[in-house]
């Protein structure tokens, strides 16, 4: 738990530094950060529908290894699609904010953003 705990706090200060100097982000605004790396277009102007989508993505994509969603490729317009796989458990607030941790983690350290 505590390696967790410390990994985690790298996510964040690496994230923070890179995407939002002095505000630290937190599990819903790195999730935003996962979708926006796997749309690849990071630049653009979003309205509201269209975070939630990328939130959407960061999910899933997050969610991928653990089993519960399969990427199925990308749209015309670079956008990925998962198929959902098996339903998420029940968790509590705690146990969800854990596992999103761990996805998180995971990664950035399987891009090379954190080691």
């Amino acid at each position: 738990m505590e390696e967790l705990k410390a990994k985690w706090e790298r996510v964040v200060a690496v994230a923070t530094e890179r995407f939002s100097p002095g505000d630290p982000m937190d599990v819903d605004s790195l999730v935003f950060i996962v979708g926006l790396q796997e749309v690849n277009q990071p630049h653009q102007k979003w309205n509201k529908e269209e975070k939630l989508d990328l939130m959407h993505v960061g999910i899933c994509c997050l969610l991928e290894p653990l089993g519960y969603y399969r990427f199925d490729g990308r749209d015309a317009d670079g956008w990925p699609h998962y198929t959902l796989l098996e339903n998420l458990p029940h968790l509590k607030a705690g146990q969800q904010s854990l596992l999103m941790k761990e996805a998180l983690v995971g990664y950035f350290e399987e891009n090379g953003w954190i080691d």
